[in-house]
């Protein structure tokens, strides 16, 4: 990712000014104002220009023949007998019932749980993975930028999570937040592309981590070229633009728990890691290989794992952990056919152990891996073999898949 310091970044369409006072004391309150500026809020704009003067409320006259729009609550020792207005059922008429019951799309593979339903836990993932929408047209809106540059941003990402030792999850929250975030905005230049990245990763650090870096060691890597008053600034703005939904069901989230339906063997332990973690590495790796093309913000999060978990399983396992039908990933599925083949080709990367990090742990550390060169060589493939490997009605999983029965802990080749 180049590191240019004193580069300043512009977006055209929403001009973000990220010029900071020197004095420390109003440095907070002055970013304020200039995040409530450029998001075009008027009451916090009023509130950091001036302060806001009550005057006297006008009191309710019951000679006027209105009604007061305050009403006494009843309390055990303050009764309120009020007579409520009754439509032609019987209802009482300022109340409307609507059907609170939402059918599942696909059956729960989940196991039976004793803290709680496991069609209504099912059902809540499924409708977070549709709220959390992308879209699939957001470089259209940028023509200063290509899409090898979002691939080169979050590959340095993954650089960054590996040296501050940062989940898997964490990355997957910054990707997600860097791309609804483009899809926000316009005519966004490539300069900016490192705040905007930096910032995400900045935010999806303090929803994941229990300890994150502090904002100056996220300035420090990128070398001068984001100092530690823009990424607050820039903070803002994501969030803000983001209308503060910042907790969407990651790839990687998914993958865990297809993996723990998997290998579960006793359903009281549905919320221990059971599967391997040597298999686990080596599909989220797929995944991380594909997240890089920006064309993975086609598919869902659930059918990207699942399409991930294909080619190293089989279809009866994707059935059986997601619900999913073959019709539902095969578009995916022979998507992710390149990247799997230079995967295959150079081999999956052996597990990590990092200092200070447990070993049950260390899976759900982000690795980073020459995923560039992975990419360009999927991308070199004849297109005749790729069509070859994709020719078959339900292609076999490219990548050596582990038995149905019985799943033992060995590395994949």
């Amino acid at each position: 990712m180049p590191r240019k310091a004193g580069c300043r970044q512009t977006v055209e369409s929403k001009t973000i000014d990220h010029a900071m006072p020197k004095e420390t004391a109003l440095r907070s309150r002055k970013r304020k104002a200039d995040v409530a500026i450029h998001l075009q809020d008027p009451d916090e704009v009023s509130e950091m220009s001036k302060k806001k003067h009550c005057g006297t409320l006008e009191c309710w006259n019951p000679d006027t023949g209105y009604t007061s729009p305050c009403r006494r609550i009843p309390t055990p020792d303050l009764e309120v007998d009020q007579p409520v207005a009754q439509s032609a059922t019987g209802f009482a008429v300022q109340y409307s019932f609507k059907n609170i019951f939402f059918t599942p799309t696909r059956c729960s593979p989940l196991p039976v749980l004793c803290w709680a339903s496991k069609d209504d836990v099912w059902n809540n993932l499924l409708k977070k993975d549709k709220t959390y929408c992308r879209d699939i047209h957001v470089m259209e809106k940028h023509p200063h930028l290509q899409p090898k540059m979002r691939a080169i941003l979050l590959d340095w990402l993954m650089e960054v999570c590996e040296v501050y030792k940062l989940h898997r999850e964490t990355f997957y929250l910054a990707q997600d937040y860097f791309d609804r975030f483009l899809a926000t905005q316009s005519n966004v230049f490539k300069s900016t592309l490192q705040l905007i990245g930096i910032a995400s990763l900045f935010i999806a650090a303090k929803v994941e981590e229990i300890y994150p870096p502090k904002v100056h060691q996220f300035a420090y890597v990128t070398d001068g070229a984001c100092t530690e008053d823009e990424i607050l600034g820039m903070e803002l703005i994501v969030m803000k633009e983001l209308k503060w939904s910042l907790c969407p069901l990651t790839p990687v989230s998914w993958l865990n728990i297809y993996m723990q339906v998997a290998y579960l063997k006793a359903s009281d332990e549905v919320l221990i890691p059971q599967y391997p973690q040597t298999t686990f590495v080596q599909i989220a790796e797929l995944l991380d290989l594909c997240i890089l093309d920006v064309k993975c913000l086609v598919f869902s999060y659930g059918v990207l794992a699942a399409s991930a978990l294909f080619h190293f399983s089989s279809l009866e396992l994707v059935e059986k952990v997601s619900a999913l039908k073959w019709s539902d990933v095969e578009e995916c599925v022979r998507w992710m056919v390149p990247f799997a083949m230079s995967i295959r080709e150079v081999g999956s990367s052996a597990l990590k152990s990092f200092k200070g990090i447990p070993a049950d742990d260390a899976h759900n550390i982000q690795t980073h891996a020459a995923y560039l060169d992975w990419m360009a060589k999927a991308d070199s493939y004849p297109q005749v073999d790729v069509d070859r490997s994709q020719c078959s009605p339900v292609p076999s999983g490219v990548l050596t898949p582990p038995p149905s029965s019985e799943k033992p802990e060995v590395s994949v080749s």
